[in-house]
């Protein structure tokens, strides 16, 4: 099976900075809103994370905003074997967590969440390596009929000013079945990857600038859902869009870091 890789590209920034560097302050990752249960209180989402489906063409103007990323060191594969994770008692011994502290929270809600069963029709898993999300991908993928491509959002680890961004291009990529990768709160990075049944998504790449003349021209990659019968009444985006379970599509970008694979459609080359 082959990886081929669209126009965006997992972005070199991304911090492999060895673990004793972990930045151990408080955070709240965009991506904490982005599941579907919506177990771990997100906070207030960034505007612009989610958005419909019809703001998604050449030409709109979208408010968007996301705050500075907290991810921290992503890990080589050999050193995600020598390290604890799916005890809480090891991982915050190891790291030095104070039990009680709201890192510790975080580090036992993403656990929770990696051990929670899947929802109806959806295929999840839990990694902690960028080799272990593509395997991931790969194995929920593992029937497509041709290529397998990765693709992450090219936006900067400080994040992006509040501001209304023009969207100055649209382009659906491959597939119609999706694996979103999403970071979660730990000492050091994990991927929760997770997708929904055959259908229920589409993937695009929104290239967003602003409307100044000076202003930065990024490209995102999205996800629209479009089956969310199944999803907490209670997630941020049903209020923030307008809508409820089993409405309208509810469409998000990827935050930095977050990874996003799909499948082509057409013939292997030969």
């Amino acid at each position: 099976m082959t990886e081929e890789y669209v126009g965006m590209h997992l972005n070199p920034r991304v911090d492999r900075s060895p673990l004793k560097e972990r930045n151990a302050a408080p955070y709240l990752l965009p991506s904490a809103c982005l599941g579907y249960k919506y177990e771990i209180t997100c906070g207030k989402p960034p505007p612009g994370l989610f958005f419909r489906e019809s703001e998604a063409r050449a030409g709109a103007v979208m408010t968007v905003s996301l705050p500075p990323a907290r991810t921290p060191a992503i890990l080589p594969r050999d050193a995600v074997e020598n390290v604890p994770f799916a005890d809480t008692t090891a991982v915050l011994a190891a790291f030095a967590i104070p039990p009680r502290s709201e890192e510790a929270v975080r580090v036992a809600d993403t656990l929770r969440g990696c051990r929670a069963p899947p929802l109806a029709g959806e295929s999840k898993a839990c990694a902690t390596s960028l080799e272990g999300a593509v395997r991931a991908a790969l194995r929920m993928l593992q029937d497509a009929p041709c290529c397998i491509w990765a693709a992450a959002s090219a936006v900067p680890r400080e994040g992006l000013p509040r501001r209304a961004y023009v969207v100055a291009a649209v382009e659906q990529l491959g597939g119609d079945r999706h694996v979103a990768c999403h970071d979660e709160p730990f000492p050091y990075a994990v991927f929760q990857c997770h997708m929904t049944g055959r259908s229920a998504t589409k993937a695009y790449k929104i290239t967003l600038t602003g409307n100044s003349p000076t202003s930065t021209t990024m490209a995102m990659a999205a996800l629209c859902h479009r089956d969310t019968s199944s999803w907490n009444p209670a997630h941020p985006a049903f209020e923030l869009l307008g809508t409820k379970p089993g409405g309208a599509p509810v469409c998000h970008f990827m935050p930095y870091a977050n990874l996003l694979f799909g499948q082509t459609m057409h013939e292997a080359a030969t």
